[in-house]
């Protein structure tokens, strides 16, 4: 009998699910699904920093894409044999005793406090902020060691903080809360207890401080000291955590039912995007993967008995087991980086969006039609500008913290910045600084990586901005000087999802193994362009300059506003 997985993989804006053979990595069928309430915004404050997503837009999602994909396929639903879930993260949402989400429950239904906080989420960095100093000063362990040294807003705990303290109602309700990865996997699978549910190692290690050498969670001491309420949750929680090559249980009757499949087949544990991208994509020691989309991830893994006890500093984490079972995995990115493109798109939409509702020379349907041709277009022509612009030219310097900065050294209350504007200054110009500013903040991350002993061979691009953009890539291959291929795969997480799910279910005897034998193709190679090394250079010298002057505005401001409260 022939055997087929899927891994369904759930990104900012949609779910994708993909049914793949296990005997080579091919792709049978896929599907794609939109948030509905996230399309048209609801429950999101992007003033506020605040990004929250109800869990039925998953969950619809969820069974739209299986059933679809299993309908396309015509394969059988006894061949099918394992299904492994990736998310966002940390993307934490809060459950009543039986694993229920709180806005599916009576009361909390419009509630966003309620629903999942998503990782882009920044309304928690004063408590970010109460967690890294009692970290460093309450006299115990400092459990952000093994998080970069720097705990960050975007982060499990934080967020639980914040809520816990905007509203009492949500904190008294919910009886535990869950990373997304976990809550989907959770759903599907028939193991329904709590307290025994096979927490996401990866999810738990990066994001939530867990660490076997001090037992797990960060003490119940610790957490009392920011907030009793962080204490009890910690008995409500997890102790061990595993790898996304385990078993979870079994598809529950109630979605076999719903999907068309069978109970037989293996729920795998759940797991982030990026490290499943990066199995996707055939990682291995000194390669690093970079996960290209509105954000970034940079992935990287190091066998244990090499990285030991050192500790990187200003990185998201290392965890045993987070990417594959048995080294280290090692995170870094960037908060935005499609995201500070769609940032310049929006503000050059303005006038388009808002002055076309009030023209009385055109019709309704030309309004949507011209809208649709100006936003399709516009990031295309802008590149097709940007490009002829030689780096010899006036081009302004940008920085890419339009979301904070998450590495090296995360912070959230960064804003960006540019300079070097004139007259000369052009739509394209900006463009085109934008652009140097994403490629310059990974440069920084492949920089603190490398003096950390870090040795990067190799970089493997993935995802939507490295199939779509070879300028961004060319860009990015000379400011790091190193070449950059590109995975084929239109869905290397989905795929990586999948090659746990093949692990799980028995099929191949470890990760690296499934992935040498599953994972994505590739497709193009950018190689660095001698005569813009340097020029990139001094750009990125202007880049460093811009960046220390912003961040210590930024730094006496806070420290005036604080000893002002005080």
């Amino acid at each position: 009998m022939k055997k087929y997985v899927i891994g369904l993989d759930y990104g900012t804006d949609s779910v994708r699910a993909i049914l793949i053979d296990t005997e080579n990595g091919a792709e049978l069928s896929s599907s794609v699904s939109y948030y509905q309430r996230w399309k048209e915004g609801r429950f999101c404050s992007p003033e506020k920093n605040s990004f929250r997503q109800h869990p039925s837009d998953h969950i619809e999602g969820l069974e739209k894409t299986i059933t679809e994909i299993v309908q396309q396929s015509g394969v059988q639903p006894e061949e099918i044999v394992s299904i492994c879930i990736d998310t966002t993260g940390s993307s934490p949402l809060p459950v009543n005793q039986d694993g229920v989400a709180l806005s599916l429950t009576p009361g909390f239904e419009e509630n966003p406090n309620a629903m999942m906080v998503l990782w882009k989420d920044h309304t928690a960095i004063r408590e970010a902020e109460e967690i890294n100093t009692l970290a460093r000063t309450w006299g115990g362990e400092d459990y952000t060691k093994f998080e970069g040294g720097i705990y960050s807003s975007e982060w499990f705990w934080a967020k639980i903080l914040h809520i816990n303290r905007v509203d009492e109602e949500v904190k008294n309700a919910a009886y535990s809360w869950m990373e997304h990865c976990d809550y989907i996997t959770f759903l599907l699978s028939d193991q329904k207890d709590l307290k025994t549910f096979k927490r996401s190692r990866c999810a738990a290690g990066h994001k939530a401080m867990w660490h076997e050498s001090w037992g797990g969670l960060p003490s119940e001491d610790f957490l009392n000291r920011l907030d009793p309420s962080l204490g009890q949750l910690k008995e409500r929680l997890y102790e061990k955590t595993y790898t996304s090559d385990e078993v979870a249980g079994h598809l529950n009757e109630e979605w076999a039912k719903r999907l068309g499949l069978t109970t037989s087949t293996v729920i795998a544990v759940g797991t982030f995007d990026a490290h499943s991208g990066a199995v996707g994509a055939k990682v291995e020691e000194n390669t690093l993967i970079r996960i290209m989309g509105t954000s970034t991830c940079d992935i990287m893994v190091a066998p244990n008995d090499i990285i030991g006890d050192k500790t990187v500093k200003g990185i998201c984490g290392q965890v045993d087991g987070s990417v594959i079972p048995g080294m280290a995995g090692l995170e870094a990115g960037q908060s935005a980086f499609g995201d500070v493109l769609a940032w310049y798109r929006d503000i050059l939409m303005w006038p388009v969006n808002n002055m076309l509702n009030h023209s009385e020379i055109i019709s309704p349907e030309q309004k949507v039609q011209l809208k649709e041709e100006f936003e399709n277009n516009l990031i295309r022509n802008l590149t097709a500008e940007a490009e002829k612009i030689s780096n010899d030219e006036a081009i302004p310097v940008a920085l890419d913290w339009v979301n904070g900065r998450r590495t090296p050294d995360a912070n959230q209350e960064l804003k960006a910045a540019i300079s070097h504007l004139s007259l000369g200054t052009k739509a394209p110009h900006i463009f085109k600084a934008l652009v140097n500013a994403i490629c310059f903040g990974a440069k920084k991350i492949v920089d603190r990586f490398e003096e950390e002993g870090i040795t990067i061979n190799k970089v493997i691009g993935i995802g939507g901005v490295a199939r779509k953009s070879p300028f961004i890539m060319q860009t990015l291959a000379n400011v790091l000087d190193m070449p950059i291929i590109v995975a084929s795969s239109d869905q290397a997480p989905a795929l990586g999802a999948a090659i746990y799910a093949a692990v799980a279910a028995g099929i191949y005897p470890d990760v690296q193994q499934a992935s040498r034998t599953m994972g994505s193709e590739f497709e193009a190679e950018y190689l660095p362009q001698p005569r813009d090394i340097q020029q990139y250079r001094q750009l990125m010298e202007q880049y460093q300059q811009l960046a220390d002057f912003t961040e210590n505005i930024i730094k006496s401001k806070n420290n005036l506003e604080g000893s002002l409260v005080n």
